[in-house]
């Protein structure tokens, strides 16, 4: 799971805006804080140079900038602190990602989708319709659509989306107090001298020198798997993965920690050139499975994926 320069705004929850969802993506609310800009295009410019002022041009002339009564931001608009503007994310080019998402259940309050890899959950970078928030919106025609928890864009499996705001908090609140049994399964080297089943456990942080991964270091463990293996096919194994507590790239760590990185990983235990995906060689983790108890209808839900991972070596 490319990072914009830091802003001072807030981004605001779909349900605080007024504006609808265009071709699937939200609208993203920026409050124009206090500043010397005398247009609103000028701050526009100054804050996100990722998009031209030529194509901001543009867009303002499409009204695909609004301020909050739904009227379009002109480029000669004087700058007034404290306005919510709002805009759509678009990108001109997007590269496609040539697998479908599955939705495996849906009623009134969740939705439970089966992601393939390579596939972000939520606009980021790169990537805006091609993300499976996105797909969804698109295929469900529900606006108010959130994910509840995310995985790597690299894995596939399942991930939860939460219909009505009112309820999302309670949904929530499972992944926050660890309710949420999650099992997942990995292609990974066989180490026959590891005892399984295991419980390893370390402090993982963010590298300073390596923004895209995580290491470990001393101190109080932060991070907890429960590690089993399935399955055995000469020199590689599947494991059975359960992780405990919800830290970035968990899995992928103590994985390459313990000797045996996921297959096709390239994050680690090397860091590869960003954009160097290789569709014929996904990353091989897969969210299979994941079991609650509803907070809304105290029913047991347990959700499995039909995806399964391919033992073959890397050429």
């Amino acid at each position: 799971m490319t990072t914009a320069r830091p802003l001072s705004r807030r981004t605001l929850q779909q349900r605080a805006a007024p504006l609808s969802t265009r071709n699937g993506v939200s609208p993203t609310c920026i409050v124009l804080p206090p500043g010397p800009w005398s247009r609103i295009a000028d701050f526009i410019a100054e804050r996100l140079p990722a998009v031209s002022p030529a194509e901001w041009a543009k867009r303002m002339l499409a009204g695909d900038v609004l301020d909050e009564s739904g009227i379009a931001v002109t480029a000669e608009r004087h700058y007034e602190v404290g306005l919510r503007i709002f805009y759509y994310r678009a990108l001109e080019h997007e590269p496609p990602i040539p697998f479908e998402e599955t939705v495996l259940f849906q009623d009134e309050y969740l939705v439970v989708a089966d992601k393939p890899h390579f596939l972000p959950v939520i606009p980021s970078g790169r990537y805006v319709q091609e993300t499976l928030l996105v797909r969804l919106k698109r295929k469900l025609g529900i606006d108010s659509l959130a994910p509840i928890h995310r995985i790597d864009r690299e894995t596939a499996g399942l991930v939860l989306f939460s219909i009505q705001p009112s309820t999302r908090g309670r949904y929530q609140d499972l992944f926050r107090q660890r309710s949420v049994r999650k099992h997942y399964e990995a292609i990974a080297p066989w180490r026959p001298e590891l005892k399984l089943p295991l419980v390893y456990r370390s402090r993982i942080e963010e590298d300073a020198m390596r923004f895209m991964q995580m290491r470990e270091v001393d101190g109080e463990p932060n991070a907890e798997t429960h590690i089993d293996v399935l399955e055995v096919r000469g020199d590689l194994a599947r494991y059975a993965l359960s992780p405990v507590t919800g830290r970035k790239h968990q899995l992928r760590a103590h994985c390459t920690a313990l000797g045996i990185p996921i297959l096709n990983d390239l994050i680690y235990p090397v860091l590869c050139a960003e954009n160097s995906d290789d569709h014929t060689r996904p990353l091989q983790l897969l969210a299979k499975s994941i079991a609650f108890t509803d907070p809304i209808s105290g029913e047991l839900r347990n959700f499995q994926s039909a995806r399964t991972l391919n033992f073959a070596e890397p050429l």
